[in-house]
């Protein structure tokens, strides 16, 4: 079985940290995703931190 990883989403505008995800361990490159931020009150793009 896959060895699974919990990742963190920030908001590139206020750098809240809103979602946490989980993906595959061997993935290469960073995610970047449009979500919406309460934090701004607008979908901005959110990169995964560490």
């Amino acid at each position: 079985m896959a060895e699974r990883v919990i990742i963190t989403m920030a908001c590139s505008v206020c750098k809240n940290r809103n979602y946490y995800f989980d993906r595959g361990k061997k993935q290469e490159g960073k995610l970047a995703l449009k979500k919406f931020c309460k934090n701004c009150g607008k979908r901005t793009e959110h990169k995964e931190t560490k």
